[in-house]
């Protein structure tokens, strides 16, 4: 199987200090990127971890256990039909 890489299609821009700049090119450099896969592959795994901060949940063992016996419940007509209309619902990132 080839190894094919996706070609980027979407431009984003911005603006920066020159000092900013700099430094984002001083790091580029050390770990072999240019700016643009440098500042594409930070911005990424920012990404990944504010979504990821927004899913987790943390709660004491009394909490979790009650969570999952809610979790193992039979689903209530009330929670089908929202989840009906969530999963109905579009996304921003599903948009096009």
């Amino acid at each position: 199987m080839p190894n094919e890489q996706a070609t980027a299609d979407v431009n984003i821009h911005l603006r920066a200090r020159p000092q900013d700049r700099i430094l984002i090119d001083q790091a580029a450099e050390l770990v072999g990127a240019n700016r643009s896969q440098f500042m594409l592959s930070s911005a990424i795994k920012e990404a990944k971890a504010v979504l990821l901060d927004q899913t987790s949940v943390y709660m004491n063992a009394p909490a979790f256990q009650k969570t999952l016996d809610w979790m193992d419940a039979p689903v209530s007509a009330e929670e089908a039909a929202g989840m009906k209309r969530l999963m109905a619902a579009k996304t921003n990132w599903s948009r096009g």
